[in-house]
């Protein structure tokens, strides 16, 4: 069983002037080329005995969250000319101006046995104010990684006034063993690859897993039986229920309703394939489509209102949209090539996709509409975009080809402008990005 081992408080701590959310640094976000801001984050403090190596854990992991975004430069220590001397201090703004920082991230952390306390507050270099209002954090130490996260989180959100992403999981096919027999099963991780737990074992293939809104369950097709059949899994228990569909029917592709109530999914029955909602509650389903072609990877709004779809019905598989409650679908991808795995970004402006043409695959983006595309990336194997919480990120896998190929989780900016791997032991495939931990 999973168990959680951190439990998270925040609270607003010693009330101080407070610059507002549209004061004089704000870092925003486009599609083209920025310069990156360029902070300083001075060792957290260590405000009891023992805590100095969390302090610099913390420190160093918060900073690493903001400068892999690829929006923030971090200053390094070494360029400082005066270091605060403690929590309280005040700060010697001509100092860091001098440098050229144009945030100063300031913390510290105490330590009371397994229970940890981190503080931290946001400067403008430029005006000599707050940024919002300290924010107190208080876990386990096992729960370390979490609050640097926070920390991060709050930085990047105050700064840029989008919602931050860092303190959230993802759920992925782990692989192992040869590309002939290749092994696979269920697995969660932080973001950036730490903490991986596994959720199922390798005995049976598993794939697409799904989170639901609020991150405590998760959908992924299963062959245990055979056939492709869809399972509920809890992950704090890993508890599982089964999609119920009649014998020979293979179902496959879910994905969860926002209130989690509902799943849509690809159902294949008498070599047709069609899209389906089935109310987890009651097992009742509904049919949505009814074509000759193939319908799948159905993704909803982020309202619930229209679903966005895979189909071959013009001979080519193409994105299509239509109304939850069913009608004319309207196909909304109009470019050379295959288009494929569509999902609909959390902020309900754009939709992610794989695309296939001339020999390579791309991960890109479109509005609803289909106006706008952009590829964002391009090798011999791209596929099965996923996004960040605050939808200004999205994660894929990677393949390389060949008898020793292996599978990599990638994440890409939306501007296609800060492509990085996910550092993950082993093989990882099929990932899904879940919200924010509570």
């Amino acid at each position: 069983m999973l168990t959680r081992i951190f439990a998270l408080l925040m609270v607003v701590f010693l009330a101080a002037p407070a610059m507002a959310q549209d004061g004089p640094l704000r870092l925003t976000i486009t599609d083209g080329v920025i310069e990156p801001l360029p902070f300083a984050i001075p060792a957290f403090a260590a405000e009891t005995a023992g805590a100095e190596q969390l302090a610099q854990d913390i420190t160093r992991l918060a900073a690493q969250d903001l400068t892999n975004t690829g929006l923030f430069r971090e200053i390094p220590a070494s360029a400082f000319i005066s270091t605060p001397a403690g929590f309280g201090a005040s700060l010697q703004f001509a100092d860091w101006r001098a440098i050229n920082a144009q945030a100063v991230i300031r913390g510290a952390v105490a330590v009371n046995g397994e229970q940890v306390t981190v503080k931290f507050r946001l400067y403008d270099v430029f005006t000599g104010e707050e940024m919002g209002e300290g924010l107190q954090f208080a876990g386990t130490q096992q729960g370390w990684r979490r609050m640097a996260h926070k920390v991060a989180d709050a930085a990047y959100s105050r700064i840029t006034g989008e919602g931050g992403y860092f303190d959230s999981r993802v759920v992925f096919v782990a692989e192992s063993g040869p590309k002939d027999d290749r092994q696979k099963r269920l697995a969660i991780m932080d973001y950036d690859g730490a903490n991986l737990q596994y959720l199922t074992d390798s005995s049976t293939i598993v794939l697409a897993p799904r989170f639901s809104a609020s991150g405590d369950r998760v959908l992924y097709t299963s062959y245990e039986s055979g056939f492709p059949r869809i399972n509920v899994l809890d992950v704090a228990s890993v508890g599982r229920q089964q999609v119920n569909t009649a014998p020979g029917e293979m179902a496959f592709s879910p994905r969860f309703s926002r209130d989690a109530s509902r799943v849509i999914y690809s159902l294949t029955n008498g070599g047709n394939t069609d899209l389906y909602i089935t109310e987890i509650a009651s097992g009742q389903h509904t049919r949505l489509t009814e074509a000759p072609s193939i319908e799948t990877s159905p993704s909803f709004s982020p309202d619930g209102t229209q679903i966005v779809f895979e189909s071959d019905r013009s001979g080519s598989p193409q994105l299509y949209i239509m109304p939850v409650g069913g009608g004319e679908p309207r196909r909304i991808s109009s470019g050379d090539g295959r288009y494929g795995t569509p999902v609909w970004s959390p902020r309900g402006d754009l939709i992610a996709f794989t695309k296939q043409n001339a020999g390579r695959f791309h991960i890109g983006v479109m509005r609803t509409d289909g106006s706008e595309e952009r590829l964002l990336t391009a090798s011999p194997l791209d596929e099965g975009p996923t996004w960040s919480p605050n939808g200004r990120v999205l994660m894929f896998t990677r393949e390389t080809l060949g008898a020793s190929g292996t599978s990599t989780l990638y994440t890409t900016d939306v501007g296609g402008l800060n492509l990085r791997a996910v550092p993950v032991e082993g093989g990882a495939s099929d990932a899904a990005w879940g919200p924010l931990q509570p």
